[in-house]
């Protein structure tokens, strides 16, 4: 019967005695196959063709109806690119997930780098966008609400500078290993990457729960205005569908990050103990991955279309295509009649 290896994470860094035989059949992955050629080509393909419908359709909204000097249509724009972004690495994922890394270390890099920049780009766009929504909320007036023009562009330019700084360890640390593995060289390197990724969790978690609970606080007044039950659900479902998405995810990697630390003596039964828990915590990733990476095809319903104006221009659009549509049908019915009365229907 074959045998699965450790993952080198979990191999490398974790010091033991024992050859290499003796470890494959200590810790027996083999059972994680089936769940993942099952659960890898349903997930991933929804995934990426809902997230580059809805943001294609915002950028095509953007271009053609809205101003994109304002601040806020430039945090809309470029959180719909950084999902693009996280979701192009998706399918490069899913064939990983399947078949283990097979294209090649300069495609592992610019993969996991390419991914990283998305996904970072895309946590601190939201956490810009809550501080910009409480700040319309609470001051109106202020002249960070009707910031635009050059404004838009040196926050563009931050937030990427910044993303692509943040991801590079990703492009410049990531190596190919066993032949089949696109990970980071070492584990210092690894424990970096996931205590980032848990870091801005926490960042996000914090300007969330902050900005949010002022804002409805603020709703709640007798003065606010008449559709303020409407914005509290909202920002209650965007809330949850945070917590949902983010909270098992970080909690996850943040498990499989202790079994990153060196560990100097371990007894057979110990490894055979921590198999067992990664394999558990292998099987965790994989399920809360569905929620966290959903986050991109669902960004554009939550912070776009359930806008009035947005809706607007979509059904101005919808229609203006239908009109064309229509337009056509009728022209080619005009020429198919006009062909059949001369002739031509019959000469082909």
């Amino acid at each position: 019967m074959a045998t699965t290896k450790l993952s080198p994470e979990f191999i490398n860094y974790t010091m033991y005695d024992y050859d290499e035989d003796y470890e494959s059949e200590l810790c027996n992955k083999t059972s994680i196959m089936p769940f993942q050629a099952i659960f890898t080509p349903v997930f991933f393909p929804i995934v990426v063709i809902l997230s580059l419908f809805g943001n294609i359709l915002v950028l095509v909204i953007l271009v053609k109806y809205e101003n994109l000097k304002s601040l806020t249509n430039t945090f809309i724009l470029n959180l719909a690119v950084s999902d693009l972004l996280f979701t192009a690495g998706l399918p490069f994922w899913a064939h990983y997930h399947m078949h283990g890394w097979t294209l090649g270390e300069p495609a592992c890099k610019i993969v996991s780098f390419i991914f990283y920049v998305g996904f970072y780009s895309s946590g601190f766009l939201l956490i810009l966008m809550t501080a910009h929504r409480y700040v319309a909320v609470m001051n109106p007036l202020s002249d960070i609400v009707s910031t635009e023009g050059l404004h838009s562009v040196v926050a563009s330019v931050i937030i990427w500078v910044v993303s692509i700084l943040v991801a590079s360890p990703a492009f410049i640390f990531t190596e190919v290993q066993d032949s089949s593995y696109c990970v980071y060289a070492n584990s210092y390197w690894s424990l970096w990457g996931i205590y980032q990724q848990n870091v801005l969790f926490i960042l996000t978690l914090l300007v969330f729960i902050f900005c949010y609970t002022q804002i409805v606080y603020r709703l709640l007044r007798p003065t606010a205005q008449r559709r303020r039950n409407k914005t509290i659900k909202l920002i209650f479902i965007l809330m949850v569908v945070f917590f949902v998405g983010w909270v098992p995810y970080n909690i996850v990697i943040f498990l499989r990050s202790q079994y990153l630390w060196p560990q100097t003596e371990v007894s057979s039964g110990m490894l055979a103990k921590n198999c067992e828990i990664y394999k558990r915590l292998d099987y965790a990733l994989y399920i809360s991955e569905v929620f966290a990476f959903s986050h991109c095809c669902l960004n554009p319903v939550f912070y776009v279309f359930v806008g009035v104006k947005f809706k607007t221009h979509l059904k101005k659009m919808l229609k203006n295509w239908g009109r064309k549509n229509n337009s056509i049908r009728s022209r080619q019915n005009r020429n198919t009649i006009t062909s059949m009365m001369n002739g031509e229907e019959f000469s082909m």
